[in-house]
Order: structure tokens, then C-alpha cells, then sequence
């Protein structure tokens, strides 16, 4: 399969390049959790991630979506259980506590994207929930085709679910809906969401 590169925010690059050209680099691999940190923060480079938390009934609680320029750890969250999931290999930077004044940019960023998906989660009926959900990832993980917007993250109907509270079942009838109303595409195993040209 070929790699997958996702786009950064020029803003948040600009102002990280200026201070993380020495910084270490770390490389993880598809499915891998990074482990606790708790004086470091990590600057994507390249990948994509989510966050995420259980319930005492092991179900999944997915916190965010995060990818290129996107600043992640485990200091920026008080949920316990916290996890850091790799969705692909990952590229990061580093950053310790004495930089992280640095990096303010990146961190009203977070609280922002954080806020975006939260809100999305109070929309009714559940497929409202779900497009907006699917607009919020192909903002953050997409690129312009010739039928409209593909959202180069692959992403199960669970773990949709998973995000969204619902179902499997739920997810996937919508999905073909979507699709039966030619207002997404399926590719590769990815979707294109048929957005008007802006």
C-alpha cells in the first residue's frame, strides 16, 4: 500500500520549523500506542493518529483524529485511561517541557480541533452526525480528486461507531444511503465525499 502524506497547517509548520530542526525524532509503526510521556510533547511530522479512552465496559472512546502539524501527548489530556494510537506510521518531533512555550500556536490549534469534534457529536439525527463527522476528517485528512474530496485516512464503519456513539450496523446503512444519494464515492477502501467546488 503506498504511504499516505497528509497535509500540515502552513501556520503551525512556519513556526514549528523555526525552533524543531534539532530536535530528536521519534518513528512509530501502524497500530502502535506511544507510550506515557509525561514531560514530552510530540510534533507529527508525518501520519496520523487518534486519541482515545474506554469505558469500564471496554468500550472504545474516541477523543480526536490528529495528523501532519498537529502537536499531541499525554501532558495535554486529565482523562484516565488516555491512549495515543498510530492509524499509520508516524513521524514525530519531540518537544520537551522547556519548549513547549513555543509552540502556543500549536497548542490553540488542539484545544480548537478538540472543540470541532465535540460540537459535531451533539448533531441530530445521527446522520447529520455522521456527514459532519466525515466533512471534519476530509478538512483534516483530504485532498481535492476529480469527483470531489478524498479522505486519505482509512477509518472502519466501527470505529465511525466508536466516535459517534452508535453502531456498526448503523454506520454502514448510512454509509450506502450517502452513497445511494451519490453524496460520497467509494474508493480503495476510502471515501470521497462529493463536496460542491468552493
Amino acid at each position: 500500500m503506498s504511504s499516505i502524506i497528509f497535509t500540515p497547517n502552513a501556520s503551525i509548520l512556519s513556526n514549528k520549523s523555526t525552533f524543531n530542526e534539532q530536535l530528536p525524532q521519534r518513528l512509530f509503526t501502524r497500530r502502535e500506542v506511544i507510550e506515557p510521556c509525561h514531560d514530552v510533547l510530540w510534533m507529527i511530522e508525518r501520519g496520523a493518529v487518534r486519541t482515545l479512552t474506554w469505558g469500564e465496559d471496554g468500550t472504545f472512546i474516541t477523543l480526536g483524529y490528529w495528523g501532519a502539524g498537529d502537536l499531541i501527548g499525554y501532558p495535554l489530556s486529565k482523562v484516565n485511561p488516555y491512549q495515543i494510537e498510530c492509524l499509520t506510521s508516524v513521524e514525530v518531533s519531540t518537544i520537551p517541557a522547556h519548549l513547549w512555550h513555543q509552540y502556543i500556536d500549536a497548542l490553540v490549534a488542539h484545544i480548537q480541533t478538540s472543540e470541532e469534534l465535540l460540537n459535531i457529536l451533539s448533531y441530530k439525527p445521527i446522520s447529520l452526525r455522521l456527514w459532519e463527522f466525515l466533512v471534519w476528517l476530509s478538512k483534516k485528512f483530504g485532498r481535492n480528486v476529480e469527483k470531489g474530496c478524498l479522505i486519505e485516512l482509512y477509518i472502519t464503519h466501527q470505529e465511525i461507531a466508536e466516535v459517534l456513539s452508535t453502531t456498526r450496523v448503523t454506520i454502514t446503512r448510512l454509509l450506502q444511503e450517502f452513497e445511494t444519494a451519490e453524496r460520497l464515492l467509494r474508493y480503495q477502501r476510502r471515501i470521497i465525499l462529493c463536496l460542491p467546488n468552493k
